[in-house]
């Protein structure tokens, strides 16, 4: 609410910036937050909202549609406050402590380092962006009837716990949860360790991009163009159809019509393909 967005541009300007870059933000809290700041330069792209009066690069006017990609477009927005910005490939560096951390919390839950680690991250920003809960547990137990060394790791925030566990219990003893375990440090570490990463379109699908885990990403109301794999194609598989509702309902969608299309039998040939299992088991 209002309040805690006050407290929280009270607390942005105490540290005195100079400088805001606006990578990822939805209006219309992000820019006038960064002008609440104090900052005296405010930069972002696309600067096309109604807000573009309180940014530096008011023009030229540059649109979502004039931006191929998200990577794409915090490059230039980087570009227009001096900095280099002449490559797509994202890195997340993890530290020791973080890698450590997330071995140990394997060991806790009974992960061995020969099991074949596959993730399952369920939960997404929007329920529209959502696989189904039952094609979850019935691809975890797919893989498991086939493939008796694959562990399966559902990982989430905190609040997608509850159903991070509900999944795992269906799926059975081989599923173990990271979900509200680890911060989210390590849990960059703990995607680093997988052997495959099945998600819609979500931050730790970006993170897996990072750390270059192979990813099959489940789209329908978003773009994979825009959100999807840039670098590095032979590595993941982007199973992609088409939006059920038009136009969208996107965040306010109270059934993700269009994720029926992704069936299990996709999602597993995908998984196979980008992965060290061997299809001829299926």
């Amino acid at each position: 609410g209002y309040k805690k967005f006050i407290s929280t541009a009270r607390a942005l300007r105490s540290y005195d910036f100079d400088l805001a870059l606006i990578f990822h933000g939805n209006e219309p809290q992000a820019t006038p937050l960064c002008y609440l700041s104090g900052a005296r330069f405010i930069f972002k792209l696309p600067n096309s909202s109604d807000w573009n009066f309180l940014l530096s690069n008011r023009e030229p006017i540059t649109k979502w549609n004039e931006l191929r990609h998200g990577i794409e477009a915090r490059l230039k927005t980087a570009a227009l406050a001096g900095c280099k910005a002449d490559g797509f490939k994202m890195d997340l560096f993890i530290e020791n402590s973080d890698t450590g951390a997330a071995s140990d919390f394997l060991k806790s839950v009974g992960v061995n380092s020969d099991d074949f680690l596959i993730g399952f991250q369920p939960g997404a920003s929007t329920l529209s962006r959502q696989w189904f809960p039952d094609r979850f547990v019935s691809l975890g137990k797919r893989l498991i009837e086939k493939y008796p060394f694959v562990k399966i790791l559902l990982t989430g925030s905190p609040d997608e716990k509850a159903l991070c566990e509900a999944i795992a219990k269906r799926i059975g003893p081989s599923a173990v949860v990271s979900a509200g375990a680890v911060t989210l440090n390590q849990g960059a570490a703990l995607i680093k360790k997988l052997k495959c990463f099945i998600t819609g379109d979500t931050g730790p699908m970006h993170i897996a991009y990072a750390v270059g885990t192979p990813v099959v990403a489940l789209y329908a109301v978003s773009d994979p163009q825009r959100t999807g794999p840039l670098l590095d194609a032979h590595k993941h598989r982007v199973i992609k159809k088409p939006r059920y509702c038009e136009p969208c309902a996107s965040k306010k969608c109270e059934y993700q019509k269009c994720m029926e299309a992704i069936s299990v039998d996709e999602v597993l040939g995908a998984v196979t393909g980008i992965s060290a299992l061997p299809d001829n088991s299926i």
